[in-house]
């Protein structure tokens, strides 16, 4: 049995593509999950920024009804507040200052504003 020039062409070309569609289909494959990995990745790193923003948000609140509670129980006149109530309030107002200035410094000021 002899094989032409034409049909030697043929099963070489066939030979050829057969492995390179398979490989491509590999590569596609792995590209699609690469991608998604890559969305879920981004979606997960934009939840964790949204969580930070309410962290601080939260502790800013917190802070601020801490302030309110204090300085209301302060005008009430039977309220023996001791030392330890302006000390609180001293403490919470350096903090908040403190986290103003951390905020600041890595560019995220907006919050406050």
């Amino acid at each position: 049995m002899t094989i032409n020039a034409g049909e030697f062409l043929i099963a070489f070309v066939a030979a050829m593509g057969i492995p390179s569609a398979i490989m491509g289909l590999i590569v596609w494959k792995l590209e699609r999950k690469i991608a998604a990995r890559d969305k879920r990745a981004e979606e997960q790193d934009e939840a964790q920024k949204d969580f930070f923003l309410l962290m601080v948000q939260s502790t800013g609140a917190a802070i601020a009804l801490g302030e309110a509670t204090a300085k209301a129980v302060q005008r009430i006149p039977d309220a023996n507040c001791n030392g330890d109530m302006h000390d609180a309030l001293n403490y919470a107002a350096n903090i908040k200052h403190k986290q103003k200035d951390f905020l600041t410094k890595q560019g995220i000021h907006a919050l406050y504003d």
